[in-house]
């Protein structure tokens, strides 16, 4: 018997494995400006799974996470119908998750370097005059974000936060979160790679601040090829950036339906998602469970 679906965003899939847990199964879909592409990646949920599960034992004494197992002899009956499911699938624990995005910025760039072009400010808070785009921040700030239902996120104050999730919770999500990025910034660095930025989501487990979803993947986070950063410009992101300036380039207006992707931009894409996970890790993408040898 098949585990009851729940919900299905952009990337991921869910399903209720009983006793309070969840299967989470990470699809090969790609997407851009918020429309999901018809043509997968493939490959690429095993790439998000299987540097999802090395951060978080990485960063496990900074905070627990909602990872059970990503055993698939550990999954419940019923995982095993789940199509394609092997190496892209977590059981995790439910979370009561947080109605905020715990967003860390070692680097000016995105909607970051909009607002500081605009007002000399990020998420409300003024920075030294003179920055450039991707310019590296006098140290790594905290800048959360609603988490809309519908829509667009909105960047908001440390204080707004506070407003949304009180302030010894925003506090205690400041504190994990600037711990991940100081850790996982340390370790790509070693690695030639720079961590500009990233998304956390956390929420709680029996009381506890969590880890929860998927953590410093390419799709969670800005990595840069460290030889190919300098202040002034956008370094190309170790992600989907193949598919961003194809599409750009286009004359798409970014509603659906999007184009058909050519098989060289996906095949880029695969292989950007593929070396970084090579390169992050230290590890062989052709280990991971599922991807065939």
């Amino acid at each position: 018997m098949t585990l009851p679906h729940i919900y299905s965003g952009k990337v991921r899939d869910v399903y209720d494995a009983g006793h309070d847990q969840l299967l989470f199964v990470a699809s090969d879909r790609v997407s851009a400006f918020d429309v999901v592409m018809a043509e997968p990646v493939p490959d690429k949920g095993r790439v998000l799974t299987a540097m999802t599960v090395f951060w978080l034992d990485h960063l496990a004494d900074i905070a627990p996470s909602h990872l059970v197992s990503a055993d698939p002899t550990h999954f419940p009956a019923g995982a095993g119908d789940i199509t394609d499911g092997a190496g892209r699938s977590m059981l995790v624990r439910r979370a009561e998750m947080l109605k905020i995005e715990c967003i860390v910025r070692g680097y000016l760039s995105g909607s970051a370097w909009k607002e500081y072009k605009a007002t000399g400010t990020m998420h409300g808070v003024p920075l030294p005059a003179g920055l450039e785009e991707s310019s590296q921040l006098p140290e790594p700030v905290f800048t959360p974000s609603t988490k809309a239902d519908t829509g667009h996120d909105e960047n908001i104050t440390f204080e707004q936060a506070c407003k949304i999730v009180g302030d010894d919770v925003a506090e205690q999500a400041r504190r994990i979160s600037l711990g991940a990025y100081d850790r996982a910034a340390a370790w790509t660095a070693e690695r030639g790679i720079v961590l500009a930025d990233t998304k956390f989501e956390l929420g709680f487990i029996d009381g506890t601040l969590a880890l929860c979803d998927e953590v410093l993947t390419p799709d969670s986070s800005r990595f840069w090829a460290a030889a190919d950063w300098r202040p002034g410009a956008t370094p190309p992101s170790l992600d989907k950036q193949p598919m961003r300036d194809w599409l750009d380039a286009s004359d798409w207006d970014k509603t659906p339906p999007p184009p058909p992707l050519p098989a060289e931009v996906i095949n880029a894409m695969r292989d950007r998602y593929i070396s970084a996970y090579d390169r992050i890790t230290g590890k062989k993408f052709d280990e991971i469970i599922g991807v065939r040898r």
